[in-house]
């Protein structure tokens, strides 16, 4: 409620100090500006209760209450602007006036969480304005949990009691007992319960038994038995969900990515234009033509896509399927070797990163019937086509690249592949372009 009235005062306040600061400001005898500015004190909270600016703060990172405050900011001055105009009395008030008391309600609000938040951060390190839990579970996952806030000591929660059993019945039997004695008096202001995933049937026979402590209840499932990517937390259709695959790269994560692969794409292509008109015409002058080697890979979702190298091979019939090249194989050519080994051939993919259909970084592409192979041996593999194949990625810049010798050889790179779109960044994208200029160049595979 304090945060409520806090912003609504300052929405309000900041209104009135630049009503009474700008001067000459047209209809300032009338009611129209001190009915905005309560207007728009009032409509702030009320249109953050539908971001979730109110909930508790305990547990929370500090970005996503950023995010809530900017979502709520926003859409006040989207649904006060729809008002003006709609009643197109947008020419009463100063530009200058309504610019002004929005960004310092932007600014102070900002400024105001970021200051309290990192103050109740450092009165919780101390050890103070702390909430007591009591966490049920199986050992090892109790003290998973203990080891995670022990850690955080910022966050704001202390184990005050522990009910920690392999053997389920006894687990149980404690819980009954403790729901006699804690409905209406405890030392702990929630419960945690920790269990893998494939203990359902005790999660709901033990919340069944919490129903009589009148205090929160959750749920922190252990899923180290599941194999995820990206897991998180998500609400469809009224009802949650824990999504345990899905694609980082959606919504601002995505378009970043693929601005990045725009604007730095763009310009790689430019300046290795001239590198890209050498090798095409040292490639026709010895080789003839084509030029380009051109051939379908599956991309983002599985999706085919064409893919263009330099040629480094001989013309010759196609197999039919498609052989990987071997150390001193009779197909490359001296220039294609050397193309090979510098890693120029890959140069015209700048152009499918262009088009959109690859990235800077990421995956790399293999060839299609590999994949099919691949697949059926490799639980996880078709994950590494949630995102866009890259023209470098994580994997490559590790040395692993070239001809995959055994099944091994490929799982190591697909934990690579794995572990980039698990921890995508556009700070480890740039990483990983920097490591190419020192790492992925030279190739000494085939």
């Amino acid at each position: 409620m304090a945060m409520r009235g806090f912003d609504a005062a300052v929405a309000m306040a900041a209104g009135s100090f630049y009503f009474w600061c700008l001067p000459n400001l047209a209809f300032a005898y009338g009611i129209e500006y001190p009915l905005l500015i309560v207007v728009g004190g009032l409509l702030l909270p009320a249109v953050g209760e539908m971001f979730g600016l109110y909930e508790p703060w305990r547990g929370r990172s500090v970005f996503s209450m950023f995010g809530a405050y900017v979502a709520s900011w926003v859409t006040t001055i989207l649904l006060i602007s729809a008002f003006l105009v709609v009643t197109q009395s947008g020419y009463i008030y100063s530009r200058l006036w309504m610019s002004a008391s929005a960004l310092s309600v932007l600014a102070i609000g900002l400024l105001a969480r970021g200051v309290l938040y990192g103050y109740l951060r450092r009165l919780r390190a101390r050890g103070r304005n702390l909430k007591a839990v009591l966490v049920i579970g199986r050992p090892g996952n109790v003290e998973q949990v203990r080891s995670r806030l022990a850690g955080m000591p910022y966050a704001g929660y202390r184990i005050e009691r522990v009910i920690a059993d392999d053997e389920e019945d006894r687990v149980l039997a404690e819980v009954c007992r403790m729901t006699g004695e804690a409905a209406f008096q405890r030392n702990f202001d929630e419960i945690w319960l920790s269990y893998p995933l494939s203990h359902g049937n005790t999660v709901k026979t033990l919340a069944d038994r919490l129903i009589a402590v009148p205090v929160n209840v959750r749920y922190f499932p252990d899923l180290s038995d599941v194999r995820l990517l990206n897991h998180r937390m998500a609400q469809v259709a009224d009802m949650f969900s824990i999504d345990l695959n899905y694609s980082p790269l959606n919504g601002p994560a995505r378009a970043l990515k693929s601005l990045e692969d725009r604007v730095l794409g763009g310009l790689l292509f430019l300046g290795f234009l001239p590198v890209m008109l050498g090798v095409g015409l040292a490639v026709w002058l010895t080789m003839g033509r084509p030029v380009l080697f051109k051939q379908y890979r599956h991309g983002l979702d599985g999706k085919r896509f064409k893919i263009y190298k330099f040629r480094t091979m001989r013309l010759h019939e196609a197999e039919g399927h498609t052989a990987q090249a071997q150390a001193g194989d009779a197909r490359i050519t001296p220039l294609g070797d050397w193309l090979r080994k510098t890693s120029l051939d890959e140069l015209p993919q700048f152009y499918n990163v262009l088009q959109g259909r690859m990235s800077l970084v990421g995956p790399r592409p293999h060839a299609m019937d590999h994949n099919v192979i691949y697949k059926e041996q490799i639980g996880a593999y078709m994950q590494r086509h949630r995102v866009k194949p890259g023209i470098t990625g994580w994997a490559q810049v590790h040395g692993l690249r070239g001809i995959t010798e055994d099944v091994s050889d490929m799982e190591k790179r697909i934990e690579y592949d794995l572990y980039y779109i698990n921890n995508w960044s556009l700070g480890l994208d740039l990483k990983i372009l920097l490591l190419t200029i020192t790492r992925g160049f030279v190739n000494d595979k085939p």
